[in-house]
């Protein structure tokens, strides 16, 4: 006999209060297996409520009323033994448990009356047939558990960069976005999705971009994505020949950036050329022969700074020049405090930038959504690269981040988070000035953390006495191309601090971990 699923939970049990609450179903319910006149399987589960998985086949191939009985009986007391049934656990009428069996209810009350016997279940008038209390779940060696590992402690004070406050993600605005979301979504939102991502979110990204951040685009060249590293897989592929992307290289980034982004460009097979950088960004004088280059223009990532207008000026000109693209990381355009918002390179020329940005810093990195803004001649590219449904941006994310912008909860968010991160920045400085007078804080003009500049010699052993002090923080070489070097692109020591991550009420605290470890005025 064929594996069931089953009810365990519905109306009183037992022979008398199932008869009873039987009634209630009209005759149509039959006592055989071949009564086919009552409602389908699918309306009486409806009604009747929870499953519950049986394996009716008889070992022994009996296939008579015994045989039957015996399987049922059988599959009950392992379910019992097994801890598929627990103790107190109600089980269905006869009728309702034959029905979907498609036995006799005749069967089913020998079953449960033989279980009785044994102890396995328990019947009383008016409670129904339950699994008894003191029936123990077999306990068998390889069904231990484990002991879960001890999980690592979490550092003391999160001085690292690159994540906001989690603690100041917008629960009732958001909440408030999700539910109209979901109660305007239209019926085929719930269906596979689009790849390009749901055309609500082009259309808010459209507009909001082209007015935060000068951006020059329409709902068809916008591509919705998990985040940066998810349009980096989907512009240069994952296979590792270099050739199954978008784009192909060599790529010249920033001679400082993300080691992250880095070893994904490699393991697709993508070698980067390291651009050096000065006090006007990245010397994009020297783009030679690459295909593409990464930049992270409005604020460069980690030193700070952005990158000079004659500079943006000149990185379009050789792409026009070179048949060349620009890839601009804009992970942090929104948080600027003492300079005038820095358009994005993208509005120059929309035909040679890809413009990618994401909400990971605005908003959180649990919401995984992003966007590519494409020159057209990419799109079918990398919408074929992505496939054919959406596989990775939740379509009710999606919806709720459209409405979030639309009315207008992202901007009033961005603002509030603005001001905070601009006080956190201050009491830095602040306390840098009073504590550690030597030290150069820089890159502080926009972004969500700071470099810490610290004489010759001192960045490994300050980054040692951080982790010493339960202080998570990250030393600049860390960020550094392994391929840069001297003269042109000059090794400093600092550290990367991360003024947005700790929670309001622990920031006062790092701050004071922080200067205690940072090298003394005689050093």
């Amino acid at each position: 006999m064929a594996k069931s699923w089953v009810n365990s939970e519905a109306g009183p049990g037992g022979d008398s209060s199932g008869d009873s609450w039987g009634d209630s179903w009209g005759d149509s319910w039959g006592d055989s297996a071949g009564d086919s006149s009552g409602d389908s399987w699918v309306d009486s589960s409806a009604r009747i409520g929870a499953d519950l998985h049986l394996d009716l086949s008889d070992p022994s191939g009996s296939s008579g009323p015994g045989g039957r009985r015996a399987a049922l009986t059988r599959a009950l007391r392992d379910a019992v033994r097994e801890g598929r049934l627990a103790p107190g656990t109600r089980l269905p009428p006869y009728r309702s448990l034959a029905a979907d069996l498609g036995i006799a209810r005749n069967t089913v009350a020998d079953a449960y009356a033989e279980l009785v016997a044994e102890g396995w279940l328990t019947a009383r008038q008016g409670s129904g047939t339950r699994v008894a209390e003191r029936a123990e779940p077999l306990r068998r060696a390889e069904r231990v558990p484990r002991k879960a590992p001890p999980r690592a402690r979490g550092p003391r004070h999160d001085l690292r960069q690159g994540t906001p406050d989690a603690s100041a993600f917008p629960r009732a605005a958001w909440l408030t976005s999700y539910r109209r979301a979901l109660q305007q979504a239209p019926n085929e939102a719930f269906g596979p999705g689009d790849p390009a991502g749901r055309v609500e979110l082009r259309e808010a990204l459209t507009e909001y971009l082209a007015r935060a951040r000068g951006v020059r685009t329409e709902p068809g060249r916008i591509v919705i994505c998990s985040g940066f590293a998810h349009a980096l897989r989907l512009l240069f592929g994952q296979d590792g020949s270099g050739g199954g992307g978008v784009l192909r290289g060599p790529l010249a980034v920033e001679a400082y950036g993300l080691g992250f982004h880095r070893e994904l460009l490699a393991g697709a097979g993508v070698r980067t050329v390291p651009l050096p950088l000065d006090e006007d960004g990245a010397r994009v004088d020297l783009l030679g022969r690459q295909r593409a280059v990464l930049l992270t223009p409005a604020h460069q990532f980690p030193t700070g700074g952005p990158l000079h207008a004659e500079r943006r000026a000149a990185v379009i000109d050789w792409a026009r020049a070179r048949g060349g693209v620009v890839l601009e990381d804009d992970y942090d355009g929104e948080f600027r405090y003492d300079r005038k918002p820095v358009g994005a390179v993208q509005g120059l020329d929309p035909e040679r930038v890809i413009f990618i940005g994401s909400v990971s810093k605005s908003l959180s990195p649990a919401v995984r959504l992003g966007w590519m803004v494409l020159p057209e001649r990419y799109v079918d590219g990398v919408l074929a690269a992505k496939g054919e449904r959406e596989a990775w941006a939740s379509v009710l994310d999606q919806l709720s981040l459209a409405d979030f912008i639309v009315s207008g909860a992202y901007d009033r968010h961005v603002r509030r988070m603005r001001q905070r991160y601009r006080r956190r920045r201050d009491r830095l400085v602040a306390a840098l000035a009073t504590h550690a007078p030597r030290v150069e804080v820089t890159g502080v003009a926009a972004g969500l953390h700071a470099v810490l500049r610290l004489p010759p010699g001192t960045e490994r052993s300050t980054v040692k006495a951080a982790v010493w002090q339960g202080i998570a923080l990250d030393g600049l070489a860390e960020f550094r191309h392994p391929d840069a070097t001297e003269p042109d692109m000059p090794v400093r020591d600092g550290i990367v601090v991360g003024y947005a991550t700790p929670s309001e009420h622990a920031y006062g605290a790092a701050l004071e971990a922080l200067c205690a470890v940072l090298p003394p005025p005689g050093e």
